[in-house]
């Protein structure tokens, strides 16, 4: 696969992924149901549009790149950039953990700046939950670390109440935490429960029925949860997952997961 300044580039055709000119804004409703991304507005709009062009097609360095020379304003378009990237494209875990750890770092600026932007705290969280999944969950959660995922997911959501990913997170949150400890302590020392994720995923659905990556935790949580039990609920999801259509390169690349989950 060809690289570029170091950064593997998007794998799969993308020639309906390009949203020029007043595409973006056209579609930006469809494009940004999972994370409730206003569009970008004030001085520095214009670079920050062309950063997420650039994303939405998978030219995820570029997002990058455009997102941090927009300034503040373009700290969304780039981290998210970065966390889609090394979640699906990035192969070194030492690269992964650094880039997260940079991630994390770049939205606690933010949030101080932003104090009301939700996805200052919705990619704090995802950047801290993938680097705890690289660690291990356990790990993770003895250092601290599933406490502020959890507290930068609650914030996202009092901030921002339509915010689906941030559904999807905490329901993955829930499950990963009982798979680790049990139920129990689960409940005990993290507030975790079975029924809290069941119901953060069908918020999620019920908020963006489009989003595949919905359907693919939902179903990853079924089974850490349920087992054998919920086998049926779990592939069905997965095939509704990998039978949708992508709006963009992410949605693209969940769906290519889903795929690969459903064989």
């Amino acid at each position: 696969m060809a690289k570029k300044g170091g950064w593997v580039e998007f794998p799969h055709d993308n020639s309906e992924f390009a949203y020029d000119g007043a595409a973006l804004k056209k579609n930006w409703g469809r494009l940004h149901k999972g994370d409730a991304e206003p569009f970008p507005s004030g001085a520095s709009a214009k670079a920050v549009e062309e950063a997420w062009r650039l994303y939405h097609a998978g030219d995820f360095q570029g997002a990058f790149d455009a997102g941090i020379a927009a300034g503040l304003d373009g700290y969304n378009a780039a981290n998210k950039a970065a966390c889609i990237y090394n979640n699906y494209l990035e192969t070194s875990d030492a690269k992964k953990q650094k880039a997260y750890e940079e991630i994390a770092a770049r939205c606690e600026e933010l949030q101080a700046a932003q104090k009301k932007n939700a996805n200052a705290f919705y990619l704090h969280a995802y950047a801290l939950g993938r680097y705890g999944q690289l660690i291990g969950v356990a790990k993770a959660l003895t250092q601290g670390i599933g406490g502020k995922v959890r507290t930068s997911l609650e914030t996202t959501i009092k901030l921002e109440a339509k915010h689906a990913d941030a559904h999807i997170a905490l329901g993955t949150f829930n499950a990963e935490v009982i798979d680790k400890v049990g139920g129990m302590i689960g409940k005990m020392t993290y507030g975790v429960s079975k029924e809290n994720s069941v119901a953060m995923f069908d918020k999620a659905l019920k908020l963006n029925p489009d989003s595949a990556i919905a359907k693919t935790e939902y179903a990853n949580a079924l089974f850490q949860l349920f087992g054998k039990a919920k086998v049926k609920d779990a592939e069905k999801l997965y095939a509704e997952a990998a039978a949708m259509t992508p709006a963009d390169a992410m949605e693209c690349l969940d769906i290519e997961a889903a795929k690969e989950e459903l064989e």
